[in-house]
């Protein structure tokens, strides 16, 4: 699998943290049962951008990738609640019909892993 990242704007620019440092960072963090209707992106539209709104077949590729994701692993929030990696889990559970999600959630967010790098400039090789 590709490597993935995580971004998200902010007063201080384009903040992006690496999903395998995430996952590492949150070994041992309390995992919790979290409603899915307290996570506030299943109902928001910034997931694509007005100009480049996606075609059935994007759809269709995207639903796989939902379909294939694994529930056994918690997804993780930010400590404002927000998801940092996880979100194809939690449209799973969305379409199973499931009331919860297992979570782990930062007290305290951890520092990004770059701020304002374009990204389609980030490492996305494995050994980077």
């Amino acid at each position: 699998m590709r490597k993935q990242y995580h971004s998200r704007s902010s007063d201080k620019g384009r903040l992006i943290w690496d999903i395998d440092r995430l996952i590492e960072l949150s070994e041992g963090l309390e995992i919790v049962a979290v409603p899915l209707e307290k996570i506030s992106e299943i109902d928001e539209s910034y997931w694509f951008d007005s100009e480049d709104l996606p075609s059935c077949r994007s759809i269709a590729e995207h639903a796989k990738l939902i379909e294939q994701a694994d529930l056994s692993y918690p997804i993780i929030l930010c400590s404002k609640m927000r998801v940092m990696d996880g979100m194809h889990r939690v449209l799973k559970a969305l379409n199973l019909g499931l009331d919860t999600i297992d979570a782990v959630v930062f007290p305290s967010d951890p520092e990004p892993d770059y701020i304002d790098v374009p990204l389609d400039e980030l490492p996305y090789d494995q050994d980077a």
